[in-house]
């Protein structure tokens, strides 16, 4: 239906007369007239009967009034989506089952007055154009990677080091230690089918590498995060990389480990991307939220790729 013949009716229909309600919507009479009439030709039903005192709605018009309010309200609400100025926070967490988004969540819980969109882009490239384009207001990446620059206009702050853990099976060698060493890795198969090339998680990874000696194993498919589970709980042999702030539940039976890695704890580096003139009154409040209940980093040394040392920010 023709959603501006459907808020002809309405008018029509609040207003009970089809002069006064060509007033409201600043139309002429004959204007609305052909709205209506065009309304009912589509539907293929009569709406509205003149009267002596100005136009009552038929059988028909009285049932398609409330859904007819349905739709305006629908098309409000999708134009204040895309809207500048208008929309919700709109922030990309990259997966919804990784560390950020549980950040944007407890975000949430902490202001449910703020609207938030919240979306997953892939790649660093799409995520910070995003942010420069307006099209997202806040994203959180590891910056910046290797041969790779913040674009002017962009500023970055940390807002949490996430210590990463050994996840292994019941039969996997260090199934029971209290804490592994990176170097104890050296030579270790360390399965993340996930780690796709020219992503900032993979030049993490590939810099955790050559320092202490992990084999890095991405060969696929990527199946998820249960299917790699299942592989890793019935292997002696196979490991990944998680986080405790991973979201995830065991499968029954499975009875896998999360060790934590030690001297030093690996941390991937997360930081809140923004662009430094983006009005978004809820923007201010994100990062003053992150800022503020950003974890305590672990105990101990840890470490983290040259170039993830100190995010830049533009100013």
């Amino acid at each position: 239906m023709d959603l501006k013949a459907v808020r002809t009716f309405v008018a029509v229909a609040d207003a009970g007369q089809f002069q006064k309600a060509a007033v409201d919507l600043a139309l002429t009479q004959q204007a609305v007239s052909k709205r209506i009439a065009a309304l009912e030709k589509d539907l293929g039903v009569r709406l509205l009967v003149r009267t002596p005192r100005g136009a009552e709605l038929t059988i028909d018009g009285q049932a398609l009034l409330p859904h007819a309010r349905v739709l305006l309200q629908a098309e409000e609400r999708a134009v204040a989506a895309v809207r500048p100025g208008d929309r919700a926070l709109r922030v990309d967490v990259v997966g919804r089952r990784v560390a950020t988004g549980g950040l944007v969540q407890a975000f949430h819980r902490a202001h449910p007055g703020i609207a938030l969109d919240v979306v997953t882009l892939f790649d660093a490239d799409t995520a910070v154009a995003a942010v420069r384009d307006g099209a997202v207001d806040a994203t959180f990446r590891a910056v910046t990677m290797p041969g790779q620059r913040l674009p002017d206009g962009i500023a970055a702050v940390p807002v949490l080091d996430e210590p990463m853990h050994l996840c292994v099976g019941p039969g996997h060698e260090f199934a029971r230690a209290e804490s592994v060493t990176p170097a104890q890795l050296a030579g270790h198969r360390i399965w993340m089918p996930g780690n796709v090339p020219g992503t900032e998680w993979h030049a993490y990874y590939e810099a955790l590498a050559a320092e202490f000696g992990p084999a890095i194993d991405t060969i696929g498919p990527n199946f998820g995060l249960e299917a790699l589970l299942d592989t890793i709980a019935g292997s002696p042999t196979v490991a990944t990389f998680l986080s405790e702030r991973t979201p995830h539940v065991w499968p029954v039976g499975h009875d896998l480990r999360l060790v934590p890695l030690r001297d030093p704890t690996p941390v991937y580096p997360h930081s809140l991307l923004w662009r430094l003139d983006n009005p978004h009154p809820g923007l201010t409040a994100l990062r003053d939220h992150l800022t503020a209940t950003r974890p305590r980093p672990p105990e101990g040394e840890t470490w983290r790729p040259w170039w993830a040392e100190a995010p830049p920010a533009s100013s």
